[in-house]
C-alpha cells in the first residue's frame, strides 16, 4: 500500500489566505491529504457549502484530498440520507471520517456510493467494530481507517495498543492513518490543544521523529500533521523520510575517515536474523569494503549503550562490520567509535528487528 503524508486546516479558526498558504507549503513537498473536521453545531449545508468547499477546491487543485470529520448525528442533523452521499461530492471531498460511529450496516451501505466518497472509520476503538462492518459486506475498496488524535494531554494511545489496532485492520487489508504534532503549531479543533497526536509518546517529541518512529513500530500507511500550521522545516524533514527503513540520526565522532563515512552512510543497513542482545550487527559492509584498510581508531576504551561501531583491519574477517551497542562492553581496540544515537532517539534501536532495514542521517534537516 502507498504511504501519504497530510495536512490538517481549521478554517473557523483561521482565514483563507492562512489555509491557502499552508496547502501551497504542504503540496510543495508532495503531501496529498487534507484533513479538517465540522465544528460548529449551528452551521447549515450552505453554510458549510460557503465556508469550506472554495479550500476543498483549492486543495484538490493542488493535489491534496481532503477528509471531512464529522460525527454519526451529523447526517441526520443535515438531512442527509444513508443512500444519498451527493452533498460530500458537491463539497468536493474525497470522502469522510466518521468518528463516531454506526452500527456496522450503515457503513457498509454507504460503502457503495456511487459517487465513490470514501468512508473512513475510527481506528482507535479496540472494539468488533471493523468486523461488524466487514459482515454487512461492504465495498472494501470504498473504506479506510483513520485513528484518533488527543489534544489533552495524557490522553494519547499507548503504544502497544496503537500497533496491535493498526494490524488488525492491516491484515483486513484496509489502508491506515494517524496523527502526528507540529511543534511549531498553534490551531486545533478545540480551544485545549496540548499537542495532537495520535500516541502519547509522541506530544513533544519533534515532527520527524514522531513519524520515522511510527512507520517504524507499525503497520500504519499515511501520516497526518494533526495541528495547524507546521512550520516549512516540519514538513520538508517529513517529505524526505524513507517508510520503508529505519531511519536513525548519529551524533558522529571527530575525525571519522571517508571509508568509515561511507560505510555509515551509504550502505543500506539489515540486522542478522540470528539476533544478540549485545548488539545490532549489519555484516553486509564487511564483503562491500573487504581489503580496504580501515584504520584502527578506537576513540573510547569502554563501548557505550547507543554507540555505533565499525570493526577495523585489526579484527580480521570482521572489518567492516557495523554494530549498534545494547549494552556495555569493553573495547580491546578492534572496534572504531565512530559516532553515537541521541539519547532522544534511542527508542528507535528496538525497532530495528531481525531482516529490518535501516540507515543513517547526520543532522535532522
Amino acid at each position: 500500500m502507498s504511504k501519504n503524508l497530510g495536512i490538517s486546516i481549521y478554517p473557523e479558526k483561521t482565514t483563507d489566505a492562512e489555509n491557502k498558504a499552508y496547502i501551497d507549503l504542504a503540496a510543495k513537498y508532495g503531501y496529498s491529504r487534507l484533513f479538517t473536521c465540522f465544528l460548529s453545531p449551528e452551521l447549515s449545508k450552505d453554510d458549510l457549502l460557503a465556508k469550506y468547499q472554495p479550500l476543498i477546491a483549492y486543495g484538490n487543485q493542488k493535489g491534496l484530498a481532503t477528509y471531512v470529520d464529522v460525527y454519526a448525528s451529523f447526517f441526520a442533523k443535515m438531512g442527509i440520507e444513508l443512500d444519498d452521499l451527493s452533498f460530500f461530492q458537491e463539497l468536493g471531498a474525497a470522502g469522510f471520517r466518521l468518528d463516531r460511529s454506526f452500527s456496522g450496516s450503515e457503513e457498509a451501505l454507504m460503502s457503495y456510493n456511487p459517487e465513490k466518497i470514501m468512508i473512513e472509520v475510527n481506528l482507535s476503538n479496540d472494539t468488533s467494530y471493523v468486523d461488524n462492518i466487514l459482515a454487512f459486506e461492504p465495498n472494501k475498496e470504498q473504506v479506510v481507517g483513520c485513528h484518533n488524535f488527543y489534544p489533552q494531554e495524557f490522553t494519547g494511545l499507548d503504544e502497544g495498543f496503537f500497533v496491535e489496532t493498526t494490524r488488525k485492520f492491516h491484515e483486513k487489508g484496509l489502508h491506515t492513518a494517524a496523527f502526528v504534532t507540529s511543534q511549531s503549531a498553534q490551531f486545533g479543533p478545540w480551544d485545549i490543544s496540548e499537542g495532537q497526536p495520535t500516541l502519547e509518546r509522541d506530544r513533544y517529541l519533534p515532527m520527524d521523529l514522531q513519524a520515522r518512529a511510527m512507520w517504524a513500530c507499525s503497520e500504519i500507511d499515511d501520516i497526518i500533521v494533526g495541528n495547524a500550521f507546521a512550520s516549512e522545516a516540519e514538513l520538508k524533514a517529513l517529505s524526505l523520510i524513507d517508510p520503508s527503513l529505519v531511519t536513525l540520526r548519529i551524533e558522529l565522532s571527530e575525525e571519522l575517515s571517508p571509508l568509515e563515512e561511507q560505510i555509515c552512510f551509504d550502505v543500506l543497513h539489515f540486522q542478522r536474523g540470528d539476533i544478540s542482545s549485545y548488539m545490532v550487527r549489519s555484516t553486509t559492509p564487511r564483503s562491500i569494503y573487504k581489503g580496504q584498510a580501515i584504520k584502527e581508531n578506537p576513540r573510547q576504551a569502554k563501548i557505550q549503550p547507543g554507540d555505533v561501531l565499525i570493526a577495523n583491519q585489526t579484527y580480521g574477517i570482521y572489518a567492516g562490520e557495523l554494530q549498534i551497542a545494547l549494552k556495555e562492553r569493553e573495547n580491546q581496540g578492534q572496534w572504531n567509535v565512530i559516532g553515537h544515537i541521541p539519547q532522544e532517539e534511542a527508542f528507535l534501536i528496538e525497532y530495528i528487528t531481525p531482516w529490518k532495514k535501516f540507515k543513517f542521517r547526520k543532522e535532522v534537516i
